[in-house]
C-alpha cells in the first residue's frame, strides 16, 4: 500500500476500542480524520469528540461523500455487505484494514514490541509502555484497554519503540489472517496459549498455528520472551529464528520471581535472571499472574537496554489498566471490583489476585459468559474449578444467540450444580437484577464482590453499589 499523498482518512467502524484509539492516533499524527459507525456511545464517543473527530451514523454511502477520503480504514466488525463498504468498493477507493494501517504507518518505522498470547496481553503491553516511558524512552503504544498511567488507550511518542497488543483475532472481511501478522515485530512477549475465539478457530492446532506464524515473523536479530508456564508456548517459541528467553512464576526459567509475597500494596519478589538475584522488586498491581507478566516485560525491557533499577522503578509506579481488578467503589462496607476475565484460566487467576489484595474479606464472584468462547460448552468442565477463594458464585445465563448453536452452548444450570458440589455454592441467574439481589442477600461488611465480564454486564457494578448502599 502506497500512503504517499494520503491526508484524509475515514474509518468505517470507528466506535470500537481499537479503531477509536487508532483514529485518535491518526489525528495526533496530523491526518484529517472522520469515522462512521452504527452505534456510538460513551466512553468512545466522548473520546472521539474530545479529539475533534467527526463521527457519522448510521453507515451510509453518503458518509463517503462527506468524508472525501484519500484512504478508508475498515474495522473487523464490518462485513462485506455493509452499505458503506459496498460503496467504497464500487467507487474504487483505496482501503486497508486497521491492523495493516497501524503496522505500516506507525510500527514499521519504529522498533515493534509486540505482546501476544491468550491471556494478559493488555496489562503486559500497558506495563511495557509504562516502563519505557518511566525510563525516559518516550515510547508509542496502542493497547486494548485504558491505561491508568496515561488515561488513554494510546500514546504517540518521539522515541524508537512502539509497544502494541497483538491480537490473534481475524483482521477484516477481506483478510482472515490474525491481526498481529501486520505488526512488524522485532521484540515480542508470548504470554500464554490456550484455545480461544472458538468462532474462528476450529481446534487447538488451528489456534496454535496463528502463533506459529507469528513466531516465524521475528527476525534473526530479534528477541522473544516466552512464558514457560505453557508447554505450547515453549514448543511454538522454538520456531523463532531469534534469541529466546523464558520466564515463569513457580517453575524453572531464565527469568523467575522468587520469595514472592502478595500483599495489599502489591506483589513483592526477587527478580532473578539465570539463577542470579538482580534486586528485590515491588509490582504495585497485585496477583501472581501479573508478576509473571512482569517477568516477560523485564526480559524484553532488558533486551531494549533498560537496567534492573529502571525496570524495578517502573514496576513500582505502574498503575495498571481499567477493568483489570479495578475497584469501582465501596458501599455498605462491601468493595465492588470490575474485571475483564472470561476464560476459565483468567477467572481463576483474577480471584487468586483479589485474595492477595484483600486477604481478609469473603469473595463473592459474579460472572457473565459473554464472549463467543465462554458462551460455548468448550470449557464447560474447566469452569467448574475456576473459582478458588470464592465464598459464593453467581453466573448470568447468556441470552440464546444464533451465533452459538444450541448443542454447543454453555449449560449454566449444570455448571452451577457442579460448582456447588465441588466447592462454593453457585447460582444460575436469569438476569443481572437476580445476580444483584443474590449478592445483596449474601454480602456483609468486609466482603469483596468481583464482577467479571468482557462486556458491559448490564451495568452491574453501579447497580451493586446502589443496592449495597441501600
Amino acid at each position: 500500500m502506497d500512503y504517499k499523498g494520503v491526508k484524509r482518512i475515514h474509518l468505517i467502524g470507528v466506535a470500537g476500542t481499537g479503531m477509536g484509539s487508532f483514529a485518535g492516533m491518526l489525528k495526533a499524527a496530523g491526518y484529517e480524520v472522520t469515522g462512521s459507525d452504527e452505534n456510538v456511545y460513551p466512553p468512545m464517543s466522548t473520546q472521539l469528540e474530545r479529539w475533534g473527530i467527526e463521527v457519522m451514523t448510521p453507515y451510509a454511502p453518503g458518509n463517503l461523500d462527506r468524508a472525501r477520503p484519500d484512504l478508508v480504514v475498515v474495522g473487523n466488525v464490518v462485513r462485506a455487505v455493509n452499505p458503506e463498504a459496498t460503496a467504497m468498493r464500487e467507487r474504487g477507493l483505496a482501503h486497508v484494514s486497521f491492523p495493516q494501517a497501524l503496522g505500516d504507518l506507525f510500527i514499521a518505522p519504529r522498533h515493534g514490541v509486540v505482546v501476544v498470547g491468550t491471556h494478559g496481553k493488555t496489562t503486559t503491553t500497558a506495563m511495557m509502555g509504562a516502563l519505557l516511558h518511566h525510563a525516559g524512552r518516550d515510547p508509542s503504544f496502542l493497547v486494548g484497554g485504558v491505561t491508568r498511567d496515561f488515561e488513554s488507550n494510546f500514546r504517540l511518542g518521539a522515541g524508537p519503540h512502539f509497544a502494541v497488543e497483538g491480537d490473534e483475532y481475524d483482521t477484516a472481511y477481506f483478510d482472515k489472517g490474525p491481526k498481529f501478522l501486520h505488526y512488524h515485530p522485532r521484540t515480542a512477549i508470548f504470554t500464554s496459549c490456550e484455545l480461544d475465539h472458538a468462532d474462528i478457530y476450529r481446534d487447538e492446532a488451528h489456534y496454535e498455528s496463528a502463533f506459529e506464524r507469528f513466531a516465524e515473523l521475528l527476525p534473526a536479530d530479534g528477541f522473544l520472551a516466552a512464558c514457560a508456564a505453557y508447554e505450547s508456548v515453549l514448543r511454538i517459541a522454538k520456531r523463532a529464528r531469534c534469541e529466546v528467553e523464558t520466564y515463569a512464576v513457580g517453575r524453572p526459567a531464565d527469568w523467575e520471581a522468587r520469595a514472592l509475597e502478595l500483599r495489599p500494596d502489591g506483589a513483592h519478589f526477587d527478580l532473578v535472571r539465570g539463577g542470579r538475584t538482580l534486586l528485590r522488586a515491588r509490582l504495585a498491581v497485585g496477583g501472581a499472574h501479573n508478576v509473571e507478566n512482569a517477568l516477560g516485560v523485564a526480559a524484553a525491557a532488558t533486551r531494549l537496554g533498560l537496567s534492573p533499577e529502571e525496570i524495578a522503578a517502573g514496576f513500582a509506579d505502574f498503575r495498571g489498566v481499567k477493568r483489570r481488578q479495578e475497584v469501582r467503589g465501596v458501599a455498605g462496607g462491601v468493595t465492588v471490583v470490575d474485571d475483564f476475565a472470561h476464560h476459565p484460566t483468567a477467572v481463576a487467576k483474577t480471584l487468586q489476585a483479589i485474595r492477595g489484595t484483600f486477604p481478609e474479606g469473603r469473595i463473592l464472584a459474579c460472572f457473565e459468559p459473554r464472549s463467543n468462547t465462554s458462551r460455548r460448552n468448550l470449557h464447560q468442565h474447566e469452569y467448574v474449578t475456576a473459582w478458588p477463594c470464592a465464598a459464593e458464585v453467581f453466573i448470568l445465563r447468556p441470552a440464546p444467540t444464533d451465533r452459538v448453536p444450541e448443542a454447543e452452548r454453555l449449560d449454566v444450570d449444570r455448571l452451577a450444580r457442579e460448582i456447588s458440589a465441588a466447592g462454593p455454592p453457585a447460582h444460575a441467574c436469569a438476569s443481572v437484577e437476580e445476580v444483584v439481589a443474590g449478592v445483596v442477600r449474601s454480602a456483609r461488611p468486609g466482603d469483596v464482590v468481583v464482577a467479571m465480564s468482557n462486556g458491559a454486564f448490564g451495568g452491574i457494578w453501579d447497580k451493586l453499589l446502589a443496592a449495597l448502599g441501600r
